[in-house]
């Protein structure tokens, strides 16, 4: 390859959109991620990179010597649901939390951006973070995608996939931003409150829009 082509190569790889899913808990953000997957996105789940996180000795260090040995099963893995009980209770002690784990999830999504703008076969890049807004995230991406459904349809999903109550949904959601300014925030809105064929047809939608296809 030449120089000229090799700079205009290296140029395509560095341009590849950086798309932000963004919604409601229990809307289904990773239903939308994988039909995306299926055109040719590559998909960084924030949930992954929160449970490398908790994998990391200096976090599960913090995390014992703050909230205890109970947080931590017998294998030494730290118990999210209990963990996220303690945090969820208490503002402050969410926010150490916070401090604790979103500098290293930060880095890492920089660092799978990086690694996905370099691959060839990559046609441009989701995040898929629950609280893309909140951690200030969406400062690397490029558009955002609001994904839609209301509360009673995104609580029984929650209920049915987590055990989750209509108190459990309300202490999360209050950490985080309202539904209504994540959907004013966003450059395309996706109904999820319908069947997956939906799903199909709205994603290959955005992809024409965008010229992602």
């Amino acid at each position: 390859m030449s120089v000229l082509g090799a700079k205009s190569a290296q140029g395509k790889r560095q341009e590849k959109t950086v798309i932000g899913l963004i919604g409601g808990m229990g809307s289904g953000k990773t239903l939308v991620a994988a039909e995306l997957a299926r055109n040719g996105g590559h998909v960084i789940s924030g949930d992954q990179l929160g449970h490398e996180a908790l994998q990391q000795p200096a976090i599960r260090a913090r995390i014992r010597q703050r909230w205890g040995a109970e947080t931590f099963d017998k294998e030494g893995n730290v118990k999210r649901s209990q963990l996220g009980a303690l945090v969820f209770a208490d503002p402050n002690e969410r926010k150490e939390l916070e401090a604790l784990v979103f500098p290293f999830i930060e880095r890492r999504i920089g660092e799978e951006i990086d690694a996905a703008r370099q691959r060839d076969e990559t046609a441009f890049i989701v995040l898929d973070a629950a609280i893309m807004l909140e951690a200030g995230w969406n400062k690397q991406c490029d558009r955002l995608v609001y994904v839609h459904a209301p509360r009673p349809i995104r609580l029984a999903r929650l209920a049915r996939q987590r055990g989750w109550t209509e108190r459990d949904l309300d202490a999360r959601e209050t950490a985080q931003w309202p539904v209504a300014e994540k959907k004013r925030r966003a450059d395309f809105v996706i109904d999820n409150s319908g069947t997956p064929e939906k799903i199909t047809d709205q994603v290959h939608k955005l992809l024409v829009e965008w010229s992602l296809v």
